[in-house]
């Protein structure tokens, strides 16, 4: 996905403001197993996927409890440093070879300031960050497992081949056990 895609999906932008935000968004990559953000740090950064999937997760005693897959055109963000400049709560790891769009928060807070434009569309990417917190809230509050599994697999069909399936199941909130029933009984 090539950036101005990524930035129009967010928020169609003026020209003059998508070549100036565009001058601060440099093309990184990093290997599979890569850990590109950190829990308790405050992030510099916000990373847009070009290429590649990744997972955000956070420790649960001896466990990792994976609540967010990120793929193509997403955003990859600590929403509390992007918002608060408060140290993160998640571990956000490549589960493929990625190839991202970096963007230094502190320059984009500064570009706030300059462009309303810009702004504007910094807004569009925190209100749909918080929708899709609310929607994953609302499904694991009131979707059974099996609508949970439709639903991912309506909306993310490629998740099942490149996501492993311990993933997934704790994404959905099951075990691995309870997901590969589900799936036996759809097919």
């Amino acid at each position: 996905m090539t950036i101005d895609q990524i930035l129009d999906n967010l928020y169609p932008l003026p020209e003059v403001s998508r070549q100036i935000l565009k001058k601060y968004i440099v093309e990184v990559s990093f290997p599979k197993g890569h850990i590109l953000l950190r829990a308790d740090r405050i992030e510099k950064n916000i990373y847009f996927i070009k290429q590649g999937i990744v997972r955000a997760y956070a420790q649960t005693g001896d466990s990792e409890t994976t609540f967010w897959i990120g793929k193509e055109g997403s955003a990859v963000i600590s929403m509390k440093s992007y918002v608060s400049n408060q140290k993160g709560y998640e571990d956000i790891k490549l589960l493929e070879n990625c190839l991202l769009y970096e963007l230094d928060s502190k320059k984009l807070q500064m570009l706030f300031d300059q462009d309303i434009h810009i702004a504007n569309w910094g807004r569009k990417l925190a209100e749909q960050e918080l929708v899709k917190t609310e929607e994953r809230l609302i499904s694991q509050q009131f979707l059974t497992a099996t609508e949970r599994y439709k639903e991912l697999i309506t909306n993310n069909p490629d998740f099942i081949q490149r996501v492993p399936l311990g993933y997934i199941a704790s994404y959905l909130g099951i075990t691995q056990v309870s997901l590969s029933r589900i799936r036996a009984s759809i097919r």
